[in-house]
């Protein structure tokens, strides 16, 4: 099994490296600190809380989650998931809409056309296209897993507004960076792209505390 990539000794040992040939990166660094490693187990339960929060506050979907949990039971599986009715799933706090994404998606666990465990051996872009053919998942979505879950270290969030903005704070830009903006300015940081989204993420975190 693939390793998980991006762990604490990785970010700061890369950090390091990156810090010495762009300056922007190493003011950055020596202002904020390496951040502090990203990963959740991955797997259905993840995927599920994916489509819970989008567009929620951290706190209502870490309550809406729980409750769903509760209303599936242990083991929390795609096939105990399933089994619940929509206005079952929609009693929990969620719309119709991301009840029928969570149901969709445990069934399509259930049915085999999507296999969870197989992604940790797919490339970034094929891990991408099986999450994004999943209602409910766009392409930040998978990347979000492909970087907590999966540890890949050159995935580049370019829809992401935090780093967007983190983007243009680090390298003084009077406007918010477009999408080639983003892919131009980060070329330099391949193959370490997911490195620098979670630094920025970690500066941002920074920076509000002035």
């Amino acid at each position: 099994m693939p390793r998980f990539t991006l762990t604490q000794i990785f970010l700061e040992k890369t950090l390091e490296e990156l810090s010495a040939r762009d300056p922007d990166i190493r003011a950055a660094v020596k202002f904020a600190g390496c951040p502090e490693e990203r990963r959740n187990p991955g797997g259905f339960p993840v995927l599920v809380r994916i489509i819970v929060a989008q567009q929620l506050s951290i706190k209502a979907a870490a309550t809406i989650s729980q409750r769903l949990h509760d209303a599936v039971g242990d083991p929390f599986t795609p096939e105990s998931l399933a089994m619940l009715e929509i206005e079952d799933i929609r009693a929990v706090g969620l719309s119709r809409q991301k009840a029928g994404y969570c149901k969709g998606l445990a069934e399509a666990i259930t049915q085999g056309h999507l296999d969870v465990a197989a992604l940790v051996h797919m490339p970034d872009e094929e891990v991408i296209e099986a999450i994004t053919a999943m209602k409910g998942f766009g392409r930040w979505s998978a990347q979000m897993y492909l970087l907590s879950s999966l540890g890949r270290p050159d995935v580049w969030p370019t829809d992401d507004l935090g780093i967007c903005i983190g983007v243009q704070k680090l390298k003084s830009l009077p406007n918010r960076p477009d999408k080639l903006q983003m892919e131009a300015i980060a070329e330099s940081w391949r193959p370490h792209r997911g490195v620098v989204a979670i630094f920025l993420w970690h500066y941002l975190d920074a920076l509000k505390g002035l």
